[in-house]
C-alpha cells in the first residue's frame, strides 16, 4: 500500500542533536519539536537547510520534498525579538555579528514581517542618522569594522525594503541626507558606496516627494567622480541614479538637467570609462546604458512636437540662413528691386532646396511629428557640413531631367523615420540591453546621426535614378540600409558610414532577392488547395514544438523597483502536459532546472484563461517603468480556479510568443502569435516546395541512409592556402 501523499520523508537538523530521518505529516508538520522534548514549540520553526535559509510556512509547506533537509530553529518572530536586541548591543563585536545576521536573515520575507512588525525599520534608520556618528571618531583606529557595520545595516535596510511592506515616503530627510553624505564622500567602502546608491535609486523611482528631497543632496558632479574608477558595479549603480533622477525630473528640468551633463562631460566619461573600458559590459550595464541613450534622445520630443509658426520671423530667417548658405547670397535691402521680383526668387530657391511649398516653405514644418526637429537638422547639417550640404543642394537643383532629390522634403520625412527608428518620445523598456556605442562618441549624436543619414538618402536616390514618385519607395530602402547597419552595432558614426557604405541599393536587391527566393508564393488554385490540405499537419507539428518548448521550461525575471539584484523564477510544464512546475531561483540557470526543484505547481486542469498585455493585473500596478510599451507586449498572466493569477514578464517576445500559444495549445485555443504565423509561412513553404519537386522516377527511400564510416586516413586532406 503506497504512503499518504501527505506524508514525506525527511531529514531534520538542530544543533547540538544528531540529525533525524523522519516521516512528516505537511498536513501538521509544526508538531515535531517534541522529537527533541522541546517545550513551547510556537517559539520553533523549520528553516530549508540551504543558503537561502527560507522558513517552511503555510504557503509553501505542501512544497516539501521526499528526501529535503530541513534544519529545526528558533521561528521567525523569536529570531526577529533576538536580533532587534543583539544590534543594539553596546559591543561593537556583538553588534557587527548581529548585524551580519538581520542582513542574511532579511531576505526571508516571513522573518521580514516580523522584523518590520517591532518597528526594526525605524530602528535601522535611527542608526544610520545618529547611532553610527559616535562610532565615526573611531574610524581611524577600527576603520575596517566601521565600514562593515555601516555595510551590513544598509544591506538589511535594503533587504527589508525590497519586499514592498513598507512604504518609501516614511523617511525622513535627516537619513536622506545620511545616504547622500555616503555617496558624495570621496573615499567610502565600496559595499557602503553600493548599497547607498542602490537605496536613492528605489527612493527617487518609488516617491515623487523623495526625488526632490534627494535631488536637493546630489548633484551630478558628486557622482561624475565614481563613473572614473574601474568597478562596474558601482559605474552601474550610479548610471542608474543618474537615469532615475532623469526619469523622475519635471520637464522643464531636463533640459538643465541635459545642459549640467554635458557641462560635466558625462557622454565622455563614461565612452572612456566604461563603454571602452577593458571590462566586458554587462547586461545591467548595459540595460542602464540603454536607458541613458532612450531618455537623452526623448529630450528631441519637445522639438519633434513643436509646429513651426509661419509668422514666427525668428523661425522664420532660420530658413533664409539655409538659402543663404545654399546660394551663397546675402539679404536684399528692402528697396532692392520689386517686390515681386524678390518673391518670385525666393520661390525659385525654396524650389531648388525641395521644399514642398515654394512660395511659404514654413508651411512644411507645421507636421508633426517631425515639426521644428528637422528644421533644426537642417541647420546643423548647413552649418557643420556645409560642403556636403552645397553639394547635395547645386547638385539636385541643376537637374532638369526629373530625378532630382528634393532636399528639403526628404530632410522632413528623414527626420521623422530616425524618430520612429529611436523611439524618441517612448519610455525605456525594462528588458532591454539595446544601446549603440555610437551615440556616446558625439556630444549632438543625434544631428550627426541625421547628416551621415541625408547623405545615404541622396546616394541611394542617384543609385535608385528615382523621381518624385519613388520618393517612398526610396525612403523605405533608406529605413532598410540604416536599419541592418545598426544591427552591427558600430562602435563610431565612422563605422557606421563605413557599414552604410556596403549597403548599396544593389546589394539591398541582392538581399531581398535573396530573402524572396526563401518566401515564394503560390497562388494557383491547385497549390493552394495543397496549402489547405497541408496546414493542419503543419499546426499540429508547430503546437507540439510549443508544448516541447514549455517541458523544457523557461527563467523569467521578477521585476521590482531595484532591477540590479535580480530575482528568478522559472516555470515549465510537466512531460504528461498536466502540471505547470515553477519556484524561485537564486541565480539564471545553466540549462534545465528538474522537476522536483520546483516547489510550486499548478494543475493545467484549474487553468481557466490566458490575459496578455494591459489587461494582466501586474501590468495594472502603477510604476515608474511598468507602462512603457515594450514591457506590456511581453506580459501574460494565467487566471485559475478562485480567481487567483501567476504573472509573466517574458525575457523577450520570442519566449512571449512560445509560452502563450502553448497555453492556448493547453486549453484548446487557437495559436495566433506572430510567430506562429511566421513558423506556419516558413514550414509550409518548405513543405511545399518538397512536395512540388519533380520526381519522377527517382526512388525515395524509406529510411535515411547509413552514415558512412569514417576513412581510415586522412591523408587526402590538404590546406588549399
Amino acid at each position: 500500500m503506497p504512503p499518504p501523499a501527505d506524508i514525506v520523508k525527511v531529514a531534520i537538523e538542530w544543533p547540538g542533536a544528531f540529525p533525524k530521518l523522519m516521516e512528516i505529516d505537511q498536513v501538521g508538520a509544526y508538531g515535531r519539536t517534541k522529537t527533541w522534548s522541546l517545550g513551547n514549540h510556537e517559539n520553533f520553526a523549520l528553516q530549508i537547510a540551504d543558503p537561502t535559509n527560507f522558513y517552511i510556512t503555510e504557503k509553501n509547506r505542501n512544497d516539501i520534498k521526499n528526501g529535503s533537509i530541513l534544519r529545526l530553529t528558533t521561528s521567525p518572530y523569536q529570531t526577529a525579538v533576538q536580533l532587534h536586541e543583539r544590534i543594539q548591543s553596546s559591543s561593537m563585536d556583538a553588534k557587527l555579528e548581529a548585524l551580519k545576521d538581520l542582513a542574511n536573515a532579511s531576505r526571508d520575507i516571513t522573518f521580514a514581517q516580523e522584523f518590520i512588525n517591532l518597528d526594526g525599520i525605524s530602528l535601522l534608520t535611527q542608526m544610520v542618522e545618529s547611532g553610527t556618528e559616535r562610532y565615526q571618531k573611531l574610524q581611524k583606529i577600527m576603520k575596517p569594522c566601521f565600514g562593515d557595520l555601516l555595510s551590513f545595516t544598509l544591506t538589511a535596510f535594503v533587504e527589508l525594503m525590497d519586499h514592498g511592506i513598507v512604504s518609501w515616503d516614511t523617511f525622513s530627510v535627516a537619513f536622506i541626507k545620511k545616504i547622500a553624505s555616503y555617496v558624495n564622500k570621496s573615499a567610502m567602502d565600496t559595499a557602503v558606496l553600493q548599497r547607498s546608491l542602490a537605496i536613492l535609486e528605489s527612493m527617487v523611482l518609488n516617491s515623487q516627494d523623495l526625488y526632490h528631497k534627494v535631488a536637493q543632496e546630489i548633484t551630478i558632479g558628486q557622482l561624475i567622480p565614481h563613473l572614473q574608477g574601474t568597478d562596474q558595479d558601482i559605474q552601474t549603480y550610479t548610471i542608474a541614479v543618474i537615469n532615475a533622477l532623469f526619469l523622475k525630473a519635471p520637464e522643464e528640468k531636463r533640459q538643465e538637467m541635459a545642459h549640467i551633463l554635458a557641462q560635466k562631460q558625462l557622454r565622455s566619461i563614461i565612452l572612456s570609462n566604461v563603454i571602452r573600458s577593458p571590462t566586458p559590459i554587462n547586461d545591467e550595464m548595459a540595460h542602464q546604458l540603454y536607458v541613458l541613450q532612450v531618455l537623452t534622445f526623448n529630450l528631441l520630443e519637445d522639438r519633434m512636437m513643436t509646429k513651426m509658426d509661419p509668422q514666427d520671423q525668428a523661425q522664420r530667417d532660420i530658413i533664409f540662413e539655409l538659402r543663404r548658405i545654399a546660394f551663397d547670397v546675402e539679404c536684399e535691402p528692402n528697396n532692392s528691386g520689386s517686390i515681386e521680383k524678390r518673391k518670385s526668387m525666393y520661390t525659385r530657391d525654396y524650389k531648388k532646396l525641395g521644399f514642398i511649398n515654394h512660395v511659404n516653405p514654413a508651411v512644411d514644418f507645421t507636421q508633426i511629428p517631425p515639426g521644428m526637429l528637422a528644421l533644426d537638422n537642417m541647420l546643423y547639417f548647413a552649418r557643420h557640413h556645409q560642403d556636403a550640404y552645397i553639394r547635395i543642394v547645386l547638385e539636385n537643383s541643376s537637374r532638369e531631367d526629373k530625378h532630382e532629390c528634393p532636399f528639403g522634403r526628404s530632410s522632413i520625412e528623414l527626420t521623422k523615420m530616425l524618430c520612429e527608428i529611436l523611439k524618441v518620445g517612448e519610455l525605456p523598456s525594462e528588458n532591454c540591453h539595446d544601446f549603440h556605442p555610437m551615440f556616446f562618441t558625439h556630444d549632438r549624436s543625434f544631428e550627426e546621426f541625421f547628416c551621415i543619414s541625408i547623405q545615404l538618402l541622396n546616394k541611394t536616390w542617384k543609385e535608385m535614378r528615382a523621381t518624385s514618385e519613388d520618393f517612398n519607395k526610396v525612403m523605405q530602402v533608406v529605413r532598410e540600409q540604416i536599419m541592418r547597419a545598426l544591427t552591427l552595432k558600430p562602435n563610431s558614426l565612422d563605422q557606421f558610414k563605413s557599414r552604410l557604405q556596403n549597403l548599396s541599393y544593389t546589394e539591398i536587391l541582392k538581399i531581398r532577392q535573396s530573402e524572396r527566393m526563401n518566401q515564394e508564393d503560390f497562388q494557383s488554385r491547385p497549390i493552394l488547395e495543397l496549402r489547405e490540405k497541408i496546414q493542419p499537419e503543419i499546426m499540429e507539428l508547430i503546437k507540439q514544438q510549443r508544448l516541447n518548448r514549455l517541458c523544457e521550461g523557461t527563467c523569467f525575471r521578477k521585476i521590482s523597483s531595484r532591477r540590479r539584484q535580480d530575482k528568478f523564477w522559472y516555470c515549465r510544464l510537466s512531460p504528461n502536459h498536466k502540471v505547470l512546475h515553477y519556484g524561485d531561483l537564486e541565480e539564471s540557470p545553466q540549462g534545465e532546472v528538474p522537476h522536483d526543484s520546483l516547489q510550486e505547481k499548478l494543475p493545467v486542469a484549474e487553468i481557466k484563461a490566458v490575459i496578455t498585455g494591459k489587461d494582466c493585473p501586474h501590468m495594472k500596478e502603477k510604476g515608474a517603468l511598468k507602462q512603457n510599451k515594450e514591457v506590456l507586449e511581453l506580459a501574460f498572466t494565467i487566471l485559475y480556479e478562485s480567481d487567483e493569477y501567476l504573472n509573466f514578464i517574458a525575457p523577450d517576445k520570442h519566449e512571449y510568443c512560445v509560452w502563450t500559444d502553448g497555453l492556448n495549445a493547453l486549453l484548446g485555443k487557437e495559436m495566433t502569435s506572430d510567430y506562429t504565423k511566421s513558423d506556419m509561412d516558413t514550414l509550409l513553404s518548405m513543405e511545399m516546395k518538397l512536395r512540388l519537386l519533380d520526381l519522377e522516377n527517382i526512388q525515395i527511400p524509406e529510411a535515411p541512409p547509413p552514415i558512412p564510416k569514417e576513412p581510415s586516413n586522412y591523408d587526402f586532406v590538404y590546406d588549399c592556402n
